[in-house]
């Protein structure tokens, strides 16, 4: 019998919802998941509170992360996720109007983090180092259901003709309808990756019309 320790969970090599082709637009059926979230305002470039969300998430994820390793369940730190909005959609896919949009970023966690283990992770983190937006870091229930997604592979500029293909075409093609949040899935490091060759999972939750 083995003493080797098992493998950290890797939900993004579970779940189906985690894989897409550059090229192929398909629908899928996601299932719920728990994420820790953060919300903002305006373009991610230009806004400090965009980089501090970022700052706040990682922290918590790795501190969750070693609580869990100490209790057998360790898991894989989960890629940056946002989900994007404006009160015109045209501001995504024509205009990319990017001080109107609203996001939410996200990184997904196991099911078994509740809000007591987020709580301790907060509480390890701001020991160690001053984060302002750590209390806003909250605890959420994602729950998508049926999506449309794709991967596209270059800068982020260059995912409006892909949306407006999505959403103007694609959807109504195959009988549904937008119902919920644009929803991105960075597999690229954007710090390390040059803009044409980060990978990113657009995806959309869709209903039937």
């Amino acid at each position: 019998m083995s003493d080797a320790p098992s493998r950290p969970r890797d939900l993004k090599r579970e779940l189906d919802a985690y894989r897409a082709r550059e090229g192929e637009l398909r629908i899928l059926d996601v299932p719920p998941l728990t994420a820790l979230s953060i919300d903002g305002h305006g373009d991610p470039n230009a806004t400090e509170r965009f980089g501090l969300a970022v700052g706040a998430l990682f922290p918590l994820a790795y501190a969750l992360k070693q609580a869990a390793r100490r209790e057998g369940r360790d898991f894989v730190v989960m890629p940056l996720e946002g989900l994007w909005w404006a009160d015109d959609m045209a501001a995504f896919t024509h205009e990319r109007d990017k001080a109107r949009w609203h996001w939410t970023l996200l990184i997904v966690v196991p099911e078994h983090v509740d809000r007591d283990a987020l709580d301790q992770a907060r509480a390890k983190v701001e020991r160690r180092r001053a984060a302002p937006t750590l209390g806003d870091v909250r605890l959420e229930r994602l729950i998508e259901g049926r999506c449309m997604q794709t991967l596209h592979v270059g800068a982020f500029d260059d995912e409006a003709a892909v949306l407006a293909h999505m959403h103007d075409d694609a959807i109504p093609a195959s009988g549904h309808r937008m119902t919920g949040r644009h929803h991105e899935i960075y597999l690229s490091d954007a710090r390390r990756t040059p803009p044409e060759r980060r990978r990113t999972i657009l995806r959309q939750p869709i209903a039937p019309i």
